[in-house]
């Protein structure tokens, strides 16, 4: 089979098959719509909390009105002490605690320490501890400004200065701004693996002839060929429908994304030659979603986690393709930003790719030796 010919097929077996179509066509409009769909509001409301003021005073009394009064957090109560708290939070009935230690006022009133605002929030919900340490922020700001800027005005001194908070790239400061783009590169990635893989299995399953290398060419370059299509589908259009911060690199995706797309199809050229059943392929391949989006750096950073475990997330394409696309698409980052990444992916296309061609061709090469 020629290269035109192997490119062609591929191309038909994907839109004529139903597993292949729904998994590498289908699966990609439908995430594009369905993952950011619970993060429409993009911030964290009404968090309930759990209050323990140990000053109750005038000031304390007025910083929980203003919390109340706040959208982030729901006061669900005021308890006594920080073990009933606890017991509570453990109970189910909040998510986070509030503690107002004694000596708070006289603390802010002076400088000096002793006393201050404790947050404790559930470890499953860190997104959640910004959403409260955002609405005490605003609440004691607010009690302050109402007890001391009179105060302050009457003696002929300014207002404190104001400290404004401007995002430079996440401009809406929301959730789904900053997770998306990064989850995209691992939605592309898994549903073009996922595809690839399953292809080639399935062509082991039903015994059809071993690839030659023009054959294997072709195939390589259709699915190489799908994954570009998937990702500019992404980064044009769906970043433009989910209004996500963008201001893509045009010229730099046109250099990158072929060989994003490239090392993902030769990965699930030759993993999908290991497996000789299509459902085994796919059943092997899709629990390592999550980790691999762990793996990326956006929920961790990687500088902070084992060396030898961010070395081995560097062989998923998916890692080094959010260090590329996130700077290019979000953070109006260049080609020469990218440069160190962009180069081990391409090198990667090419290992993955020689991989995948000693594997799938190797028993014609030994019948031909025959």
């Amino acid at each position: 089979m020629s290269f035109r010919e192997a490119f062609e097929e591929t191309w038909r077996t994907v839109l004529t098959s139903r597993t292949l179509a729904s998994t590498m066509l289908l699966a990609v409009v439908l995430y594009a719509f369905y993952y950011p769909a619970p993060y429409a509001h993009e911030a964290t409301q009404s968090v309930p909390v759990l209050v323990v003021d140990q000053e109750d005073s005038g000031l304390t009394r007025e910083v929980l009105r203003n919390l109340a009064a706040t959208r982030e957090v729901r006061i669900v109560a005021s308890v006594a002490d920080m073990p009933s708290a606890t017991a509570r939070m453990r109970a189910g009935e909040a998510d986070g605690i509030i503690l107002l230690s004694r000596g708070v006022t006289r603390s802010l009133l002076t400088g000096a320490p002793g006393g201050g605002v404790g947050v404790w929030v559930k470890a499953a919900y860190l997104l959640r501890a910004s959403a409260i340490g955002e609405g005490v922020s605003a609440a004691i700001a607010g009690a302050a400004e109402n007890r001391l800027g009179s105060a302050a005005r009457a003696l002929g001194l300014r207002t404190p200065v104001r400290v404004i908070q401007e995002p430079l790239f996440n401009t809406g400061a929301g959730y789904k701004d900053y997770v998306f783009p990064a989850v995209a590169s691992v939605i592309l990635q898994q549903t073009l693996l996922f595809g690839v893989a399953t292809f080639v299995a399935g062509r082991r399953e039903r015994g059809d002839p071993p690839m030659r290398r023009a054959a294997f060419l072709g195939a390589w370059a259709a699915m190489t060929l799908l994954g570009v299509f998937a990702a500019f589908f992404y980064f044009g259009f769906i970043f433009w429908l989910q209004d996500v911060p963008r201001g893509g690199n045009i010229p730099a995706l046109l250099v990158t994304v072929p060989c994003f797309a490239a090392a993902v199809a030769a990965l699930g050229l030759f993993l999908g030659g290991l497996f000789d059943r299509s459902e085994r392929a796919m059943a092997v391949l899709v629990p390592t979603s999550v980790p691999l989006f762990f793996l990326t750096g956006s929920a961790w950073p990687l500088e902070q986690m084992p060396s030898w475990l961010a070395a081995l997330a560097h062989l998923a394409p998916s890692t080094l393709a959010v260090h590329i696309f996130v700077p290019l698409n979000q953070m109006g980052a260049g080609l020469n930003d990218v440069a160190g990444d962009a180069i081990a992916l391409a090198v990667e296309a090419l290992v993955y790719g020689a991989l995948a061609a000693w594997l799938l061709t190797r028993a014609s090469r030994i019948a031909r030796a025959d």
